[in-house]
C-alpha cells in the first residue's frame, strides 16, 4: 500500500483527553520503528479461489519484509542518538529500539506529557505532535500509549427479550454440517481481560462438547492472561463464540496492551506466526476512524495487509453505537480496524426465532433504549473499493467515493444476545463483538471443508452476492437505513453457511 504524507502527518487529540504535564519519568521507553517494504514490494492479497494452501511465512518476509538497507541506516540512526537495538524482524518490517525518555525526545523531535482521560483511563505518557520519522519508517509506536480502542461486546441494559447458545445460532445460520473447525486454528486479538480455563471447561461441558478446543494465551509486548477485570467480557465472549462453533479448532489468544504499539504488534506476530499458523484472526477492538493519529493507522493497515496476503481472514466488528460511532460532532463516523478493506467487517442484528426457525432478522438498533446499535457507514480515509463498486456504496461524509461498511452482519443485539460464562457467572451479551468471532468460526469451518483457507473473502462475496446471504432489508443504524441488496447497516447479511459454502466451492 502507498502511505500519504497527508495522513503520517496527521496526529489527533482524542475529546476528553487532559494534559497533566511534562513526562518526568527517566526510566527507558521501549518503541517499535514500522518499516517500509522494499521497493517494489506490493503484497497481492490471498483471495478465494487463488488463496495458497498455506502461504509460506519466510518467503513472504524475503518478498515483502523491510529492506536490508533501510535496517542498517535506522541502525546507525539509533547509534547515533544514543538508542539501543532490542529486537528487530526485518519480515514483519520491525525494529524495537529503547532509550531514556530524553533519547527519545531528541531523537523523534517530540515532548513526551503525562496524560488521563476524563473518564478515569490512565495516567499514560503521550505526545501533543507527530514523530520526525526517519528514512525508510512508516510509525514510531510506543511514544505515546494513550488507550487506542474499545471492546465492542455489550451487556443488555434492559430483560433480554430472548437469548441463545453460540451453537443455537450456527444452527439457525446453517453452519455447514460435518465442520467443526478440525485442523485450524483461530487467532483471536485482545487488548486486556482475561479467562479462566475453570469457565471454560464448565461452559463447554454445559452445551455437551465432550471435547473442548484447546486455548493457548499468547503474551504480546508484555501483556498476558489477566483475568478479573471489564474487558473478561470480551474476551469470554470471543473465546466460547468461537470455541462452541468450531470445537475442533485451536484457539490462541494473543494479549496484549491497549496501544497502537500493542495492537500492531498483535495484528503481526498473529498473522505472522509460523509456529500455530492461524487461517482466521478475530478482532473485537475498536475506535472511530478519525481518533486514529496517522502513523498508527498507517501501521495497523500494513499489518492487516500482511495478515491477507498471508492467506489469514481477518473478522473484525463494526461497533456498537450506531452511525455515529459514539461520536458526538452529529456525523457519522465508521470504526477502524473494521473500516480496512483488508477486514472483513462484521455489522449486527436483531434475531428473533421460534422452534429453531429464523422469525425476523432486522437491523440491530436499540439507540432509543441505551442498547446500542450496529456501526456501519462510509470511510474517509480508504477509497472504494474494486470488489465494491457494484454496491451502490454512498459517498463518504466527505463527499467522495470511500470503502462501505460493513460486509457482512450477524446477531448482535444485547436484547436478543449470546448466552455465555464471565467469571463464574452465567451473562447475556450482545455486540458486534459476537459477530467477529461468529464469523471466524464459520470461515474456520469453511477452511476445514475447502481444504484449505479461504484467505481474503471479498472479491469471493461480493461476487457471490446476496444469494448465499440472509439479506437483511429492514431498519436502520441512524444515518443509514437497509435494503434489498449491500447497505451501510448489514452489508451483504447474515450467514446462510451452507449455502455460501457451495457457492464458494463452485468458485474454484
Amino acid at each position: 500500500m502507498s502511505i500519504s504524507h497527508t495522513r503520517q502527518s496527521h496526529w489527533t487529540t482524542p475529546a476528553g483527553l487532559k494534559y497533566l504535564g511534562p513526562h518526568t519519568g527517566t526510566d527507558p521507553i521501549e518503541v517499535t520503528l514500522v518499516l517500509r517494504r522494499r521497493a517494489g514490494a506490493a503484497p497481492q492479497a490471498a483471495s478465494w479461489p487463488h488463496a495458497p494452501r498455506l502461504a509460506a511465512r519466510a518467503q513472504f518476509g524475503r518478498d515483502c519484509g523491510a529492506d536490508p538497507a533501510d535496517l542498517e541506516s535506522l541502525r546507525r540512526f539509533a547509534g547515533a542518538h544514543g538508542l539501543t537495538e532490542v529486537a528487530s524482524d526485518p519480515a514483519r518490517r520491525v525494529l524495537h529500539l529503547s532509550g531514556t525518555p530524553a533519547t527519545l525526545q531528541r531523537a523523534f523531535r517530540v515532548t513526551l506529557g503525562k496524560y488521563q482521560f476524563e473518564d478515569g483511563r490512565g495516567p499514560f505518557v503521550g505526545c501533543a505532535q507527530a514523530p520526525q520519522l526517519p528514512p525508510g519508517v512508516i510509525a514510531v509506536l510506543g511514544l505515546d500509549r494513550r488507550p487506542v480502542a474499545q471492546p465492542r461486546s455489550r451487556r443488555p441494559k434492559a430483560q433480554p427479550s430472548t437469548s441463545y447458545t453460540p451453537p443455537q445460532l450456527g444452527a439457525l445460520y446453517d453452519f455447514p454440517a460435518g465442520t467443526d473447525g478440525s485442523g485450524e486454528t483461530v487467532a483471536i486479538i485482545e487488548l486486556g481481560g482475561g479467562f479462566s480455563g475453570t469457565d471454560l471447561a464448565q461452559y463447554f461441558a454445559g452445551l455437551g462438547i465432550s471435547k473442548p478446543p484447546t486455548v493457548t494465551a499468547v503474551s504480546v509486548a508484555g501483556a498476558t492472561n489477566t483475568p478479573g477485570g471489564e474487558a473478561d467480557d470480551e474476551v469470554m465472549l470471543d473465546i466460547e463464540v468461537v470455541g462452541s462453533l468450531a470445537p475442533g479448532a485451536a484457539i490462541a489468544v494473543y494479549f496484549a496492551p491497549n496501544t497502537d504499539q500493542g495492537f500492531y504488534e498483535a495484528i503481526s506476530q498473529a498473522a505472522h506466526d509460523a509456529t500455530r499458523k492461524p487461517a482466521v484472526m478475530s478482532i473485537s477492538w475498536g475506535g472511530p476512524e478519525n481518533s486514529w493519529t496517522g502513523p498508527s493507522l498507517d501501521a495497523m493497515e500494513t499489518a492487516l495487509e500482511d495478515a491477507a496476503a498471508l492467506g489469514v481472514t481477518v473478522t473484525v466488528a463494526a461497533g456498537d453505537s450506531g452511525s455515529s460511532d459514539g461520536e458526538s460532532d452529529g456525523q457519522p463516523h465508521v470504526d477502524f480496524p473494521s473500516s480496512s478493506p483488508y477486514a472483513l467487517a462484521c455489522g449486527g442484528t436483531r434475531l428473533m426465532a421460534q422452534g429453531g426457525v429464523i422469525q425476523s432478522e432486522v437491523v440491530w438498533n436499540e439507540e432509543a433504549s441505551g442498547d446500542g446499535a450496529t456501526g456501519g457507514g462510509v470511510s474517509t480515509v480508504f477509497p472504494l473499493p474494486v470488489w465494491q463498486q457494484g454496491s451502490a456504496v454512498p459517498e463518504s461524509p466527505a463527499g467522495s467515493p470511500g470503502r462501505g461498511v460493513p460486509d457482512v452482519s450477524g446477531n448482535a443485539d444485547p436484547l436478543t444476545g449470546y448466552q455465555v460464562l464471565v467469571d463464574g457467572e452465567a451473562q447475556v451479551i450482545g455486540g458486534t463483538s459476537a459477530v467477529a468471532p461468529l464469523w471466524a468460526a464459520l470461515i474456520a469451518r469453511f477452511n476445514q471443508k475447502l481444504g484449505r483457507p479461504v484467505g481474503e473473502p471479498h472479491v469471493a462475496f461480493y461476487q457471490i452476492g446476496i444469494k448465499a446471504f440472509r439479506d437483511i432489508t429492514q431498519g436502520n443504524n441512524g444515518a443509514y437505513q437497509a435494503g434489498p441488496g449491500w447497505d451501510a447497516c448489514t452489508g451483504l447479511g447474515s450467514p446462510n453457511g451452507a449455502a455460501l459454502l457451495a457457492a464458494l466451492a463452485a468458485l474454484t
